[in-house]
């Protein structure tokens, strides 16, 4: 299905470094994965990782998006052309016309296209390890599933499924069939946002006190006709898409999950846009240790910042979430990274963490962990309550 141009989500030339990896920082990420079994140390074990890893790096795995929408077009396959440890093998539409001008671009085969129909198909090709859900919200769960019953590995886009039991049959289906899934939460291989976390969770300036992070994109300026408004497709408003991008750095910074939330809904000053889904919405997340983080997400101004302040010092990033032009500074001056291509660092990210057989970063507990929050802040909204997170 095709996605709505978002404003202010432009493609551009990328300046980028695939030499900067995601640790260099040597930042510490939230601790979300699967546990694996420790080696003994023994020369053994020490061989088989060796040989793995040399596999590894010898390997590319072919992925295949489901769904050739804006941030497919724009982002992803582009990003699959600088990828080192992955690569465009295939692509599964319900639009014939783009069949042609995909495998022009891309050089994919005849038989590594699908539609929605013949989708299962998949599962008797070789060439296709990895499947990329970058469909409607409201679709994600059924094609998570489906790939993982055909045994590919998965990548989801945010937010993971619009319901908490969805998210759990895409853990359980993905778990039956012994295949990875990963959520395509991009800043997490971002240096910008691992400066964040390394900030926050190594207390660089002392203890976190507060957490600042808006993250707003102006949906009228075009035609109410597209799925993000409706609520049957994308599960909610602007939370379920950029609000989310919120959640995740309040949580990354901290390195822990919030333990309640209370939240409004904003005034509705646009009815023929927002008649099913919220146009804004403001929540404040509490930690186990007291810290706040406040938040605001709408669809009808513009914003993008993560900021925190902590007993020592302060910092801020803005724009924080956006593909390109990155900038931030701390208490200590400003913070000085190269403009990375994001998408393709976290394919590479997350296509290494599979064949090496190893947790990757951003799982699918984690997705799980970010669908309860927004429920649960949905729910504060409604009932003018503070509500308790589940764990």
């Amino acid at each position: 299905m095709n996605q709505k141009p978002i404003p202010n989500r432009r493609n551009f030339i990328k300046r980028f470094s695939l030499a900067l990896g995601t640790t260099a920082l040597g930042i510490p990420l939230l601790n979300l994965s699967s546990c694996q079994s420790e080696g003994g140390g023994n020369e053994q074990a020490g061989t088989a990782d060796q040989d793995q890893q040399e596999q590894a790096n010898t390997r590319k795995l072919g992925i295949a998006l489901v769904g050739l929408g804006q941030y497919s077009k724009e982002q992803l396959a582009p990003a699959l052309k600088e990828t080192k440890h992955c690569y465009l093998a295939g692509i599964v539409t319900g639009t014939p016309s783009k069949v042609a001008e995909w495998q022009k671009a891309y050089n994919i085969a005849d038989k590594n296209v699908y539609n929605y129909q013949n989708f299962d198909q998949i599962k008797d090709n070789p060439d296709i390890d990895v499947v990329y859900v970058v469909l409607p919200n409201s679709m994600h769960a059924e094609y998570t599933i489906r790939a993982a019953k055909a045994g590919k590995h998965v990548i989801c886009e945010k937010p993971m499924a619009t319901t908490v039991e969805d998210c759990q049959r895409m853990l359980d289906a993905c778990r039956e069939n012994n295949v990875t899934l990963a959520i395509g939460y991009r800043l997490h291989f971002e240096p910008y946002n691992q400066r964040v976390m390394e900030l926050g969770q190594k207390q660089v300036f002392g203890k976190v006190k507060s957490i600042k992070a808006d993250n707003s994109q102006d949906m009228t300026k075009d035609s109410p006709d597209v799925w993000r408004l409706d609520r049957k497709l994308s599960g909610g408003g602007p939370l379920m898409d950029v609000g989310i991008y919120c959640v995740q750095g309040a949580c990354y910074t901290m390195g822990r999950d919030p333990v309640a939330v209370t939240a409004q809904f904003g005034k509705v000053t646009n009815p023929e846009y927002f008649k099913d889904v919220e146009e804004s919405i403001s929540w404040q997340l509490e930690f186990p240790d007291g810290v706040i983080a406040n938040s605001n997400t709408s669809y009808s101004t513009e914003a993008n910042l993560l900021a925190g302040e902590a007993e020592n010092g302060w910092w801020r990033v803005s724009p924080a979430y956006a593909y390109d032009g990155k900038e931030g500074e701390t208490s200590e001056g400003k913070m000085d990274y190269p403009q990375v291509f994001e998408q393709a660092l976290q394919m590479d990210g997350i296509s290494q963490s599979i064949l090496e057989n190893k947790p990757t970063k951003v799982p699918g507990e984690m997705g799980l962990r970010d669908v309860k929050i927004m429920e649960a802040i949905y729910e504060a909204a409604r009932t003018g309550k503070r509500v308790t997170i589940p764990a």
